[in-house]
């Protein structure tokens, strides 16, 4: 999954780029309020972690314009301002979650999960389970029943990616975009042979290839936490 960190506090973006990238994400970092208003609407970010007191342009101004312009991509609010007439111009503003600073990480990761599930249907699951599997976000490996596999931070990635989508089918630019930030250098076959590497370790069935369309995840989204 790719985010965009727009944070001018370059201690805070340096601790939270460290943690997000720990936890499988790819991201993108920002400082400045007119930067993000570009880079927001035009790179396929799967959400985007967005402070208020910005230079160029205030955050509930950015955040308000990508509104305007039908941006959808879920906006997580960081502030160090803890009034409730922000957090309702925040929410008015179209901001899906608000959280004030100081934050423990693992909220701020708790609350990224759950966004990201909410914007693709799956609310109500604690877990991502689809085709017989539960991944463990936490701990970055999958259950299927009492059996634990191991993954490695690409298989895991991609593996999230997928269970975010079931049944749909995602081409290789596709998830080239979702699974690398901005400055990564991309093999041109690197999906296909993380790809190859989640098959041997969970089974060919799993993940389909449609030629000339990319992949598809087998089975839809189970529900329950």
């Amino acid at each position: 999954m790719r985010l965009l960190l727009v944070e001018d506090n370059v201690a805070l973006a340096d601790e939270l780029l460290a943690d997000l990238g720990r936890q499988g994400y790819a991201v993108d970092w920002l400082a400045d309020g007119r930067d993000a208003l570009v880079q927001g609407a035009t790179e396929p970010y799967d959400l985007i972690v967005l402070d208020l007191g910005l230079p160029g342009m205030p955050g509930l101004d950015v955040l308000r314009r990508w509104r305007a312009d039908a941006l959808r991509t879920p906006v997580l609010i960081l502030t160090a301002r803890d009034s409730w007439a922000e957090r309702i111009d925040g929410l008015k503003a179209g901001a899906d979650d608000y959280l004030s600073k100081p934050f423990h990480p693992e909220e701020l990761a708790l609350r990224i999960q759950a966004l990201l599930r909410r914007a693709h249907g799956l609310a109500n699951q604690s877990e991502l389970k689809a085709a017989g599997l539960v991944l463990d976000e936490g701990r970055q490996c999958v259950r299927r029943g009492s059996e634990e596999i191991a993954l490695s931070g690409a298989e895991f990635r991609l593996l999230r990616y997928f269970m975010l989508h079931p049944g749909q089918i995602l081409s290789k630019t596709q998830l080239n975009d979702h699974l690398y930030d901005g400055e990564s250098e991309r093999e041109s076959n690197v999906i296909e042979v993380h790809v190859n590497h989640l098959r041997r370790k969970l089974g060919r069935e799993v993940i389909e290839t449609r030629r000339g369309q990319g992949y598809r995840y087998a089975g839809a989204a189970e529900a329950g936490g």
